[in-house]
């Protein structure tokens, strides 16, 4: 009755490719700020955004990740209550 938790993990490709695409879409940012026709204080606001925005970005995703975690480990919390309800009971005793 009891099933083992399936760790859930992604494939190395998979994390391969996300920070290629992570390390892609820095450097042509990079290069579209630092070859901007603006001044040089215009082009580090605009690299202090994109910084903001990628730190700001990794925090949302972590706080996801968290509250999805907590979910499954109240989850799994309930189950085993459950479980531990149904084998000590015994229909067959008399009240």
């Amino acid at each position: 009755m009891s099933e083992t938790p399936v760790k859930q993990q992604s494939t190395t490709a998979f994390y391969g490719q996300a920070v290629a695409s992570f390390a892609v879409a820095m450097a042509a940012t990079a290069i579209g700020i630092l070859r901007l026709n603006a001044d040089a204080w215009v082009r580090g606001f605009l690299a202090i955004a994109v910084l903001y925005l990628v730190t700001s970005a990794f925090t949302l995703a972590k706080v996801i990740r968290d509250r999805q975690e907590a979910g499954q480990i109240v989850s799994r919390v309930e189950q085993a209550r459950v479980e531990k309800l149904l084998a000590e009971h015994d229909p067959f005793q008399k009240l």
